[in-house]
């Protein structure tokens, strides 16, 4: 009776307890909504007050929200918080999981930028150094434009380090370009001290020509004569300064100007004994013998002294009768046939000499007078004289428009003497003074000299006042010239005992070839010096720096046939399978490459040249295998992309055969080389059909269980539909009564069992702790568990024991276990 008494109060108190847990559940419930509110609504404040990363990161994983999750994650900047908020969204939050996917790959893109950037800065030094030191002076200008062209682009975006690389470079690469521009300009300035000389020299030439070819009785302009002798004599001068002329050359201007001077001084000296051998004219008709006069005539004629290649003046010619001389023997006259053939030669020229006068064209008349100066030579006087006129009076004519053209260039001569008058009182550096005197020193004899005595004393008036100042600077580049040699000789003596003590068995290679590249650099930046001082000197440094090259080039020759072994070494790579092999082997090479030591510059370059081919070959087939494999996968996405599609619409209320089918199509697709986001894609789908699959199969389980379970309780199973292997299950479960059976099934699909029965399920669940049987271990066991109780009810309970309510019960349990699953 006791016992009975407990048993009821304590199913009554268990039924109240039951109540009241369901309204503490269901305050609970209300409690967690609420607080699950003020939540959400911290998170959204949270999010606008300027979090950091950390907070961010949290609320992209933890927000209560898609939208929270997602602005959160919008707001995410550094790559390592993205990397993790990725690796923890795959699978769990797709919008989240794109929307970092995105920011890393835009990331990934300015990196790639930058990188690029860098690289493409890193090139353009190196060029710049390369060009410095090159010896390539071909488009050197050109290629130093297009250097800065493009450094101006990236310019921003370089170091401070490489900025300053670069425009060291960019500075040497200037001094080189001042260097050959000075040897342009010397070399010019020559060539135009060639062309003057060569004037000189024909116009010495013609001049002579035509006064040794004119009427003698004709009286020179003497005024005309000494201005050409002047202005050719500075003219040459100038042509001479500063460069070496060969012996023939000066030879030949000194011969021609002594005939010139001569011929000058013989017609001034008998001009002034002109009357004397007008008085001693008028006396040679007297029949007198007068000695006296025979000796005045001796004295004037010695004392003119007449140039032997000139034809002499009548005047000397009565002179010589007097003095008792012989008259110069005469030469045998060429045919008469020759010499009308030589006239009428040069009446063409002369014809053509006209012409060109007439047409101002100095160049070409100065050409045909000289070829009728050279006909006129092979005439004897008969034939001669008639022409002579004509000759005369074009040569005439052609003084004229030589000084036309002299006149022309008076304007611009007396242009330079103004400008060099300004320059003389103007306060300037010394170097850039005497450089802009040396230009206008150069125009002035690129005009031609000038003919006006006074107009040139102007000139180099001028020049020299200006000059005056630089001197002083000059005389103290002069002491810097000395101090430079001293530099130098140091460099040969550091030199020297460097040769001395050389090891050339254990020596550092890079540094002998720093202090080579030293010495010359220090050698180059030691200038000026005095020419004459500094040949000793050199002589001695090119013999130091040969001993220093010979091993040098030994080494460097020796390293480049290991890089050329390297080289082929990476040619035979080309075709070498397997690729990655040959991607490890071409990396191996690299690091090999840069631990070889020094070698020559232009041949490193073009072995790096070949050894870059190579590897680019190399990488280049991964990068072709790559893009291979990715056209397969776009053509394998574009085939799957359908599928996919078609089994997105097969869902819970398919049937089990259309299920089976998109799973089996699903199945197909598992060996494509599909890309990483359409296997995803298929994975998560497979898995989504799995589950309705098994979860579908289990129903249809449950539903054949539940029908054998309540065609026993009506007595009307067929046992012969049983599987065989439930009578082993039915007998494993022991002998429960139908009660016991049914709170057990309930226990482990843990759904409450009713108020009558609870005292016997607390009993039943101690007994099965005692036992070591309190819970399935896992889902496998607890199907097998629940087959082994439906199994027994289905075969082992007595018909007449079993009920429907019971049964009812009994189906419920197994539709909890389906609702967990």
């Amino acid at each position: 009776m006791a016992a009975f008494i407990q048993k009821l109060f304590g199913n009554r108190k268990a039924t109240a307890t039951a109540v009241t847990a369901r309204k503490e559940a269901t305050k609970e419930e209300a409690d967690r909504t609420s607080r699950q509110d003020d939540q959400r609504e911290l998170q959204a404040k949270a999010l606008k007050a300027n979090p950091t990363e950390s907070e961010l990161e949290e609320l992209a994983i933890g927000g209560l929200t898609a939208g929270i999750r997602s602005e959160a994650a919008e707001a995410l900047t550094e790559k390592t918080t993205l990397q993790r908020v990725q690796k923890l969204a795959k699978g769990k939050d797709k919008r989240v999981y794109q929307i970092v996917r995105q920011k890393l790959q835009r990331i990934r893109d300015d990196e790639d930028r930058q990188r690029k950037l860098a690289e493409t800065i890193q090139t353009i030094v190196r060029h710049a150094v390369e060009q410095a030191r090159s010896d390539d002076t071909k488009l050197f200008e050109a290629r130093l434009d297009a250097l800065l062209q493009k450094w101006a682009d990236v310019e921003t975006q370089a170091s401070q380090e490489q900025t300053t690389e670069f425009l060291q470079a960019v500075h040497q690469c200037r001094e080189r370009l001042r260097e050959m521009q000075a040897e342009k300009d010397q070399l010019k300035h020559q060539q135009e001290q060639k062309s003057q000389r060569a004037e000189t020299l024909s116009l010495l030439e013609d001049t002579l020509e035509e006064l040794k070819h004119q009427d003698p009785d004709l009286e020179p302009s003497l005024a005309s004569l000494d201005a050409l002798q002047k202005t050719q004599e500075n003219r040459w001068l100038e042509a001479t300064r500063d460069t070496q002329v060969e012996k023939q050359e000066q030879k030949i201007y000194e011969n021609l100007m002594q005939l010139l001077r001569s011929y000058i001084s013989a017609v001034k000296r008998l001009g002034q004994h002109r009357d004397e051998i007008m008085a001693l004219q008028s006396t040679e008709s007297s029949d007198t013998d007068d000695s006296k006069q025979t000796d005045q005539a001796s004295v004037i004629l010695e004392t003119v002294d007449w140039p032997r290649d000139f034809r002499r003046p009548t005047v000397l010619d009565a002179l010589n009768r007097l003095a008792g001389k012989p008259r110069p023997a005469k030469t045998n006259k060429p045919d008469s046939e020759e010499q009308k053939a030589l006239a009428d030669s040069l009446r063409q020229v002369l014809d053509k000499l006209e012409e060109a006068l007439e047409a101002k064209q100095l160049k070409e008349s100065r050409q045909h007078f000289k070829v009728a100066q050279q006909l006129v030579k092979g005439l004897d006087h008969r034939h001669g004289k008639s022409l002579q006129p004509r000759m005369h009076l074009l040569g005439g004519q052609l003084r004229e428009l030589t000084d036309w053209q002299g006149f022309a260039t008076r304007p611009k001569q007396e242009s330079l003497c103004e400008q060099m008058e300004y320059l003389a009182n103007q306060p300037m550096e010394p170097e850039a003074k005497a450089e802009r005197i040396k230009e206008l020193q150069n125009e002035w004899r690129g005009l031609g000299g000038s003919s006006d005595r006074d107009l040139w004393s102007r000139f180099k008036q001028a020049s020299d006042q200006a000059y005056e100042p630089c001197k002083t600077y000059f005389s103290a580049k002069s002491g810097l010239k000395q101090a430079n040699l001293e530099t130098r000789k140091t460099i040969c003596d550091q030199l020297g005992t460097f040769l001395d003590n050389a090891d050339w068995n254990n020596i550092d290679w890079k540094a002998a070839e720093r202090i080579h590249q030293t010495a010359r650099e220090e050698w180059k930046a030691a200038w000026p010096v005095e020419f004459r001082d500094n040949r000793p000197v050199q002589k001695r440094f090119d013999d130091l720096l040969k001993q220093l090259e010979a091993p040098l080039d030994t080494e460097r020759k020796k390293n480049e046939a290991f890089k050329q072994s390297i080289v082929e070494r990476a040619e035979a790579l080309i075709e070498h399978e397997p690729l990655g092999d040959a991607m490890s082997q071409a990396k191996a090479l690299q690091s090999e490459w840069t631990s070889i030591g020094i070698t020559r510059h232009r041949e490193d370059r073009k072995l790096w040249q070949a050894f870059r081919k190579a590897c680019d070959q190399i990488f280049a087939r991964r990068d072709a295998r790559k893009n291979e494999q990715e056209q397969l996968a776009r053509e394998a996405d574009e085939k799957a992309g359908p599928v996919l599609d078609a089994c997105q619409s097969a869902g819970a209320d398919s049937s089990l055969d259309r299920l089976k089918e998109a799973l089996s199509e699903l199945d197909s697709l598992r060996n494509e080389p599909l890309s990483a986001g359409s296997k995803e894609r298929l994975s998560q789908e497979r898995s989504r059909l799995s589950g309705l699959v098994s979860t579908r199969q289990l129903q249809d389980q449950i539903d054949t269980w539940k029908t054998w379970i309540n065609a026993q309780s009506s007595s009307t199973l067929d046992s012969e539909a049983l599987p065989q292997h439930w009578a082993g299950l039915a007998a494993d479960v022991g002998q429960p009564d139908p009660v016991e059976l049914v709170i057990r099934a309930e226990i482990l699909a843990e759904v409450p069992s009713p108020a009558e029965d609870q005292g016997r399920r607390m009993e039943i669940q101690v007994q099965r702790l005692a036992e070591g049987m309190g819970n399935a271990s896992s889902d496998s066991d607890k199907s097998r568990q629940l087959e082994m109780l439906v199994a027994n009810w289905c075969v082992v309970q007595p018909v007449d024991v079993v009920s429907e309510p019971l049964a009812e019960r009994l189906g419920k349990a197994l539709e909890a276990v389906l609702r967990e699953s």
